[in-house]
């Protein structure tokens, strides 16, 4: 093929889940997700949730158990906020519900580097991440030789 189509970009993220009523409540009431579709039938059970009525997440509850980290497949999903104090925000409501987070604060996706977020879990370990392009300058990065949302 030699003509270019268009720019590829991520469509929406289909995650594998054990429970879907725990992961649905998970994702809406902690991140305001809202659920688009609903597939309700034993067996088939699946939800389409977004933000403005654009999907970004689909659910499926097809998963035998928690995430695996030494597993090909999904390393984690990272989510963007308009702002740093958006992310704080995101942080002291996960924080106030919970959330197991993988470092303590905002921290930066590497040494000097002005962009960064929090790092947490989701219902089924699945490693999450909110971040912005700039505005961390100076924050800490907990991992010196490779990006703060790579190895764990």
């Amino acid at each position: 093929m030699t003509a270019v189509i268009s720019k590829l970009r991520t469509g929406h993220v289909g995650l594998n889940v054990t429970d879907l009523g725990r992961s649905l409540g998970f994702y809406r009431d902690t991140l305001g997700f809202e659920v688009l579709v609903e597939g309700k039938e034993e067996g088939r059970r699946f939800a389409l949730i977004g933000q403005d009525g654009e999907l970004v997440l689909a659910l499926w509850e097809q998963a035998g158990g928690a995430f695996a980290p030494a597993v090909a497949g999904l390393h984690h999903l990272a989510l963007s906020a308009g702002s740093v104090e958006e992310v704080r925000e995101y942080e002291e409501r996960l924080r106030g519900l919970g959330v197991d987070f993988a470092y303590d604060g905002i921290v930066a996706h590497g040494e000097g580097a002005a962009s960064g977020g929090i790092f947490f879990h989701d219902p089924d370990g699945i490693r999450l991440e909110i971040s912005v392009p700039t505005g961390v300058q100076g924050a800490p990065a907990p991992v010196e030789s490779a990006p703060t949302c790579g190895f764990f």
